[in-house]
């Protein structure tokens, strides 16, 4: 047992005993019925999430308006419509901000992050949103330019990206320079799957997946006008059309940063008439070098550096149009996007030759849910999308000749996509009340890269033309035996073809030593998944559960195609075409509680991977070719894609104690736990790994005030790669934030709501090194800095 492991067992089980005592307390101290007024009793806000299952409970509509049944509806559509939506409840109060979003009713392990959150935390890319969240950080290449989510140790082509349901797209999962096109400004709410979600998105969501919501595709109307609920009416019902006057809200979100000299602004604009809703909005951001705490080269301490990271500034902007037709029992919409990002590279090798890369992307969303007057079909779903992107790295040939400046290597990606769920009426099967929802996902892939540096050459760019296509069907089945007792059953099956080149590799760079020819290359794979869950209600108002999965996963075109140099891994990419379906066979409990003063989360997880892939670095140093790998003075280190059995485990707590009413609002305590340990079978270490995390810290909160201070710290990460990665120092990371939201007269200027803060981030102004960047021993994470924000809705 390592020494890091035993660290862990100690430092989580005095952690755990610390709060089960905390919880034991607050289960015996907790009303039965709080006061009315009492400001010490916290209103629990309603988790909506999306992204885990096809699967939609009906007990909650996600519109704003109440229900309107035609004359003559039959008698279960007037059901369907008052189960959908009660329109007599009264309307609960606005929770109050700040408290800790805990997910029961998932059979995956959820992670959100609201809307208010976003808005107080930002961050250019979600990575950097997401950096310290239990379980879940940033691969911090360029940070707020390019860090991609890692979830328990796993990225790239294990982690999915989805925003309203179709994939982001972009190439963020072909080079760790590459940005992710969704903007945090222009996010509304993030959720974050914890473990496999391969069976709903497909195989590279082996690790999990981030999925991003917005407006851009209407599904209600906007709230300053009331109108019809279309779910549950009757098709043949005329529309109710006397209460959808035209309408339109807006809202500004703005900040600005210190550590970067950084300003962003969005606004964002709906609007209905009739049975329309439309969307827009705008956005843009821009940062110059941000500061640092002290110099960020380990390895080289010649150059000029004046406290600022050299060559991190960034400029992004993009912009957004959609609408959606609303009809009795659903509605269909669509929205076209625009991202641009221009960023440069921080690091040596970056500063030196000015590296910048300008990326554009396009996509066209289209989606829409229809319930129809059927006795077995509760609803209908679909999504589709398609992407068009194009970077170009810019940099000096040389980089004693400014005049050398031009485009190194390009990147494109044309990408299809189009999935339908149909979720069927339960029906009883004397045992249980059965869920079942069936899915159907195709996509298409066209990836280039070439590089205007070799022309007509074996190695012009990391890999020739190639394209993938993806077919799979997938049912989920939930059983509700009791309402404390649920389970969940799911499967999918996916057919993926490939078509690439690979060059002449000789005989030495091949695992089994066999020289191989520059063919054509068509393998096909058909992954084959299945899980099955369980949720049963506890005492004291906690949820526990337990799911097992067996995922498998298809080699995706960069690992089996590569063969060139890659500059954002400082690697000589050798790809694998014999490489063969990846298995991950996972299991994980866990015990939540959602409601009342103690709300936490606890979980642990065992995941055991047959052929897990990976860039297995030789030891050997290249340039552009293979005739270059072994020459004194070669820069980049030769990485073969290959495959090695592994297993991971490790858990992550989190947790938030509303202690006692103080000057009219609350204080408490919260706290986190995050740790993976990742070995291949003959128990080296598997790379880039997170280190053990823990924190914690006070808060205060009422209607309208949140107030703040987290300390998190990093241990440090010594579990590294046998060839070609350093150890990494441990950190403490200090977060203190001030928020305030209200709302106002809009006689004042307009606005009917307002929230505005200041948080300030890594206040101990500490060197922070990202163990799962590449670029860790030469890139610095920003130093102390404040950001003031200020949102308005009118």
């Amino acid at each position: 047992m390592s020494f890091q492991l035993r660290r862990v067992q100690r430092l989580g089980g005095a952690s755990l005993l610390l709060l089960g005592a905390a919880a034991t307390s607050a289960f015996a101290q907790e009303p039965a019925q709080a006061p009315a007024q009492d400001k010490s009793s916290t209103e629990i806000p309603a988790v909506t999430v999306t992204a885990p299952s096809p699967i939609v409970r009906r007990a909650v509509v996600p519109t704003r308006k109440p229900v309107r049944v035609a004359r003559g509806a039959n008698t279960r559509n007037r059901e369907r419509a008052a189960d959908a939506a009660p329109a007599t409840a009264a309307p609960a109060a606005a929770p109050q901000q700040g408290v800790l979003p805990i997910v029961t009713n998932q059979f995956a392990t959820v992670t959100v992050v609201p809307n208010e959150e976003i808005r107080r935390e930002g961050g250019g890319q979600l990575g950097d949103l997401l950096f310290s969240k239990p379980g879940i950080t940033g691969s911090s290449f360029a940070p707020g330019a390019s860090s991609r989510p890692i979830i328990r140790g796993l990225d790239v082509n294990r982690v999915g990206i989805v925003e309203n349901g179709t994939n982001a797209n972009g190439a963020s999962d072909l080079g760790e320079d590459h940005f992710v096109p969704i903007d945090p400004l222009a996010t509304n709410q993030v959720e974050v799957v914890r473990g496999p979600a391969a069976l709903r998105y497909g195989s590279t969501s082996i690790g999990g997946v981030v999925s991003a919501t917005n407006s851009r595709i209407p599904d209600a109307m906007p709230a300053c006008a009331p109108s019809f609920q279309t779910y549950g009416l009757p098709t043949k019902a005329p529309l109710a059309t006397a209460e959808t006057s035209p309408c339109v809200t807006a809202e500004t979100r703005t900040a600005f940063s210190s550590v970067d000299r950084g300003v962003e602004s969005g606004v964002l604009l709906d609007t209905s008439g009739g049975n329309f809703a439309f969307h827009a909005d705008a956005y843009g951001r821009t940062t110059s070098d941000y500061s640092i705490p002290s110099y960020p080269y380990l390895n080289d301490q010649s150059r000029p550096v004046n406290g600022r990271q050299p060559n991190s500034a960034t400029r992004s902007d993009g912009a957004s149009i959609g609408g959606s037709y609303f009809f009795q029992g659903g509605y269909i919409g669509a929205s076209i996007t625009q991202n641009d990002s221009l960023y440069h590279i921080p690091g040596i090798d970056g500063a030196d030759h000015n590296t910048r890369i300008d990326a554009h992307q396009t996509k066209i969303n289209v989606k829409g849910e229809y319930h129809p007057d059927a006795a077995a079909i509760d609803a209908v779903r679909f999504w589709a999308g398609a992407t068009d992107y194009r970077h170009n790295e810019i940099g000096l040939a040389d980089p004693a000749d400014p005049n050398s400046d031009g485009v190194r290597q390009t990147f494109t990606n044309k990408e299809q996509e189009i999935r339908t769920e149909v979720q069927l009426m339960p029906f009883n099967a004397r045992f249980a009340e059965v869920t079942t929802a069936l899915g159907f996902q195709v996509g298409h892939q066209e990836l280039t890269a070439p590089s205007p540096d070799n022309p007509g050459t074996l190695f012009n760019g990391l890999w020739d033309p190639n394209n993938s296509t993806r077919v799979a069907a997938y049912a989920f089945n939930e059983f509700k035996f009791t309402e404390a007792t649920r389970a969940q059953i799911a499967g999918r099956i996916e057919h993926v073809e490939l078509h690439g080149t690979t060059p002449d590799f000789p005989a030495d760079y091949l695992p089994d030593g066999t020289p191989q020819a520059a063919i054509a290359r068509n393998p096909s794979f058909t992954p084959k998944s299945g899980s099955i869950g369980l949720l049963q209600d506890l005492p004291g108002g906690m949820v526990g559960s337990i799911t097992a999965q067996y995922v498998e996963r298809a080699p995706k075109a960069a690992e089996l195609f590569s063969r060139g140099g890659h500059d954002a891994t400082a690697t000589f990419d050798i790809g694998n075409p014999n490489l063969t379906i990846e298995t991950a066979k996972s299991v994980e409990l866990g015990v939540r509680r959602a409601t009342g003063p103690f709300r936490f989360e606890a979980t642990v997880y065992y995941t055991h991977f047959d052929n897990f892939i990976y860039r297995r670095l030789t030891g050997v140093m290249c340039d552009d070719d293979f005739a270059s790998c072994g020459t004194p003075g070669a820069e980049l280190n030769q990485a073969v894609y290959s495959q090695r059995n592994a297993n991971f485990r490790g858990g992550e707590f989190q947790s938030q104690l509303d202690v006692g009413a103080f000057q009219g609002g609350i204080w408490g305590i919260e706290n986190q736990l995050d740790f993976v340990r990742a070995t291949f079978s003959d128990g080296t270490n598997v790379p880039r790994i997170p280190p053990l995390r823990m924190g914690g810290g006070l808060f205060w909160r009422d209607d309208n005030w949140l107030m703040r201070v987290n300390l998190l710290h990093a241990f440090a990460q010594d579990n590294v790669a046998v060839i070609a990665e350093t150890p990494t120092a441990g950190y403490n990371l200090l977060k203190a934030e001030v928020s305030y939201k209200t709302k106002l007269d809009r006689n004042w200027f307009g606005a009917r709501e307002m929230m505005a803060g200041i948080v300030g981030n890594n206040l101990l102004n500490e060197n922070i090194r990202n163990s799962v960047s590449y670029t860790k021993d030469e890139v610095l994470m920003p130093g102390i800095g404040v950001r003031a924000f200020a949102n308005f809705k009118f």
